[in-house]
């Protein structure tokens, strides 16, 4: 098995959007990452946990233990207020194991659009509608096989689930995610303003603020 050089960060994940936002915010640190692609003899890890924080300890300490390395995990997801805050955490297999984002996007949209209710808010001036409060969730599990220890965090971010995507970063709902207090979509943000709102960034640098 492949080891992996000093001084890199391994990401358990192989979720290529999530390695992108880890790479880049690591990326001005002058550090690199390396994620469970890089690693395809290692079998999925199974999420079965009931909390965001649940399945990051146990991405986090599946990797490190299989790879010998301190391990960094995320686990994501959506929350959207009418449906009760699902999908949660099966966010990224909402419309199925192995769903595609457009599939899960679908799902939500269909869901939503058949609940009984009035929108959550007044219509873009582009007359899209906004059809729930929503919140995006990611909860960080650092884990170190040598001491058994772990450092974790959480981010969330407020916003509005849209009736239609709008933008073309990013990935998972982003489309379909209304920032109000930025007035446009998380998936028309740049790297850079996204790691700066984004739940993951909030994590991430809290997590930073844990390590000192």
């Amino acid at each position: 098995m492949a080891g992996l050089s000093e001084g890199v960060i391994l990401i358990a994940t192989k979720n290529k959007g999530k390695v992108q936002e880890f790479a880049h915010a690591f990326g001005k640190l002058g550090r690199t990452v390396a994620s469970l692609n890089d690693f395809p003899e290692l079998p999925d890890i199974p999420e079965y946990g009931v909390t965001f924080a649940e399945n990051a300890r146990t991405k986090a300490k599946t990797a490190g233990d299989a790879l010998g390395v301190i391990a960094l995990a995320d686990d994501s997801g959506l929350r959207v207020e009418a449906l009760g805050g699902a999908p949660g955490v099966y966010s990224a297999r909402y419309a199925g194991e192995g769903a595609a984002d457009s599939d899960n996007n679908a799902k939500l949209l269909r869901e939503l659009k058949a609940l009984p209710q009035a929108d959550a808010a007044e219509p873009l001036p582009d007359g899209t509608r906004l059809l729930s409060r929503a919140q995006f969730v990611c909860a960080l599990a650092l884990y170190d096989p040598a001491t058994g220890r772990y450092i974790e965090s959480e981010g969330t971010v407020d916003g509005y689930i849209a009736s239609k995507p709008r933008g073309s970063g990013g990935f998972g709902y982003d489309p379909l995610f209304w920032l109000p207090q930025l007035g446009r979509f998380m998936a028309e943000l740049s790297k850079e303003e996204k790691q700066s709102i984004s739940h993951r960034g909030a994590a991430l640098a809290r997590l930073m603020e844990l390590l000192g």
